[in-house]
């Protein structure tokens, strides 16, 4: 009975973990990882193990870096189930279509410069096909109810809080009488955020598998952070500029329409026109608004008075290209939302282009931005970025929001670790070095634990892991 850890140990980016147990394999995340180009080309090193080894794997969420190379672990021979919650199934399509289509897209661009070279061609990872043949094996589970899923090897999911249908996973493990249990957090929310629930909390565990995106800092306090979104708003309204949001499709861009149709009145956004430009963000926004149960109280209550979730009267969205490039001709009093969040592709790269050498335009980050992406360059303060193989000067107001980040902070993560009544073994996964190292030193002297920073690799014997 063994953990052994992969993807989302030397960076953030990559989840993927292997648990072995009563003569099966199970594979916990098989995400794609993102930042450097030298980082994107791991992508298509052969994976640590024979996928045809892996008897079932289970998603914590529909996010592409921990759901993007399912596509590719099934075109090399996966032929499992895939067990997921609800509502992660029909976010996963959109994010991995998409994923499918960007990837297709980015090699027949690269195709064309490696021809002029003399090169061999490359194949995308996957195509649309492999995306469909993962969905048709997703078995979907609701939160709260325990499961077996194969033969020694039970599963439940709890609700994380980090975008909807994000899932705690915990798995009771049985092999020659001995049972142990593993909980995996996947990706955690903030406490007290917008539209979802709270992170679960669960009581009990032999070993934990905990994120540590922002294992070394805290987000600003939800009141400050509202607070700034007004600020920069009315900053921009004054300026006579726009506002260009960076946002992941999936959770931010939702959050964002949350946020704007609650505190339009007191933010003045009668004045402005909001533009939601992305497919894709659009889409999830559809099937946001289908899972009711999913929302915290107040969402829930609003929903149901409104008949759907609160948003401006002054929103657009905009499917098609003609209409994304329309927006370009405005000058002022637009407040546009794209993707990708990291800046690392997609429709945010064309607006960026055209206001990012602006003075009177500002570019507000909402979200995580990996190192290597143009979004961590523009909030580390560059002078100049590169975007399309052109230099552009920095002249826009750039603001870092960080209280809107889906991830737990600190604080957060150490709240939901404490919530153990046992003193499980933690292993430390999922972000940068340094919030690592921090996040392992604190759970080891607030909890009592013993905590570690696993290197790739690295396996753990789960029957003598917990030493208490």
């Amino acid at each position: 009975m063994e953990l052994q850890f992969y993807g989302a140990t030397e960076r953030v980016t990559g989840s993927c973990h292997v648990v072995r147990c009563a003569g099966k394999t199970i594979l916990l995340d098989c995400g794609l990882i993102q930042g450097l180009a030298a980082e994107e080309a791991l992508n298509r090193e052969p994976f640590p193990f024979d996928p045809r080894d892996i008897d079932a794997v289970v998603l914590s969420h529909g996010h592409i870096d921990h759901s993007g190379r399912l596509p590719l672990l099934c075109r090399q021979g996966f032929s499992g189930p895939v067990f997921t919650q609800h509502a992660t199934r029909d976010l996963a399509l959109i994010l991995l279509q998409d994923a499918a289509r960007l990837e297709e897209y980015d090699v027949l661009r690269e195709n064309r410069e490696r021809r002029k070279r003399g090169e061999e061609p490359l194949e995308p990872l996957y195509t649309n096909e492999d995306v469909v043949e993962v969905i048709n094996r997703m078995q979907t589970l609701p939160y709260d109810v325990r499961q077996e899923i194969l033969p020694g090897i039970e599963l439940r999911f709890q609700d994380a809080g980090h975008i909807l249908g994000s899932a705690i996973t915990e798995l009771w493990l049985t092999e020659n009488s001995e049972t142990r249990k593993l909980v995996y957090s996947g990706d955690l929310g903030q406490y007290d955020s917008p539209v979802l629930n709270d992170p679960s909390s669960v009581s009990e565990a032999d070993a934990v598998l905990v994120e540590s995106t922002y294992g070394d800092r805290l987000h600003r306090e939800r009141a400050e952070t509202l607070r700034e979104i007004g600020e920069i708003i009315s900053s921009a309204a004054r300026g006579g500029g726009n506002i260009i949001i960076p946002a992941f499709a999936i959770g931010r861009s939702q959050e964002l329409l949350y946020l704007f149709g609650k505190y339009g009145d007191a933010w003045g956004l009668d004045e402005w026109q909001i533009y939601l430009d992305s497919p894709m963000a659009i889409e999830a926004s559809r099937i946001y608004w289908d899972y009711p149960e999913l929302y915290d109280s107040e969402a829930r209550l609003m929903r149901d008075r409104l008949l759907e979730m609160p948003r401006p009267d002054n929103l657009h969205f905009t499917r098609r290209a003609e209409e994304s490039k329309k927006i370009n001709d405005i000058e002022q009093g637009a407040i546009i939302i794209a993707g990708s969040g990291m800046c690392n592709g997609g429709r945010i790269l064309y607006h960026l282009k055209r206001h990012v050498e602006r003075p009177e335009s500002h570019v507000m980050i909402t979200g995580y931005q990996a190192e290597g992406t143009l979004g961590r360059r523009l909030v580390e303060g560059n002078e100049a970025v590169e975007i399309h193989g052109r230099m552009y000067r920095v002249a826009a107001a750039v603001h870092t929001v960080g209280g809107l980040s889906a991830h737990g902070d600190q604080h957060d993560l150490l709240r939901w670790a404490n919530g153990f009544d046992t003193r499980p073994a933690m292993y430390v996964v999922h972000g940068e070095d340094a919030p690592k190292r921090a996040l392992a030193a604190l759970l080891a002297e607030s909890c009592g634990v013993r905590a570690e920073v696993p290197a790739p690799g690295e396996k753990v014997d789960l029957l003598v892991s917990r030493k208490g």
